[in-house]
């Protein structure tokens, strides 16, 4: 039974793997990688652009599939090896989050509904998933 997520990223950083077919969570971890299976299904928010910078974007900006295979250690360069996910990325547009807050089941009615994001990585409902889904016009899935 496939399971649903919300990863965690800057848009920079989600673009990069986006590109390149694969995920990584939390500066590189493994643990939380570990918790996805093959055929769950991947929603990343980016809550800014660039990693460490105070541009907000607050939005969806990946949606995907985990592919079949195994958590691996991908090469950044300068010594950096952190663990991935291969994901096939679905055809979609990023989408803000703010028009979705009522209609998400994990953000709806909660004054803080930003406080789950720092996880990096938690589960979601497959109506979520949806939601996700049809505010990025995804296509492909």
């Amino acid at each position: 039974m496939s399971r649903y997520w919300i990863g965690v990223a800057s848009a920079e950083h989600v673009r990069r793997g986006r590109s390149e077919g694969f995920m990584q969570i939390g500066h590189g971890k493994s643990a939380p990688l570990r918790r996805l299976s093959p055929g769950d299904g991947i929603a990343y928010y980016s809550p800014t652009e660039v990693y460490g910078q105070p541009d907000r974007l607050q939005s969806f900006t990946a949606i995907g599939y985990v592919r079949p295979g195994e958590v691996y250690k991908g090469d950044m360069g300068g010594g950096f090896m952190p663990f991935r996910r291969d994901v096939a990325w679905l055809a979609a547009q990023e989408a803000p989050i703010a028009p979705w807050l009522e209609r998400l089941e994990f953000t709806a009615r909660k004054s803080n509904w930003g406080y789950q994001f720092r996880f990096g990585l938690f589960s979601i409902s497959a109506a979520d998933f949806q939601c996700i889904s049809e505010a990025m016009a995804a296509q492909g899935g």
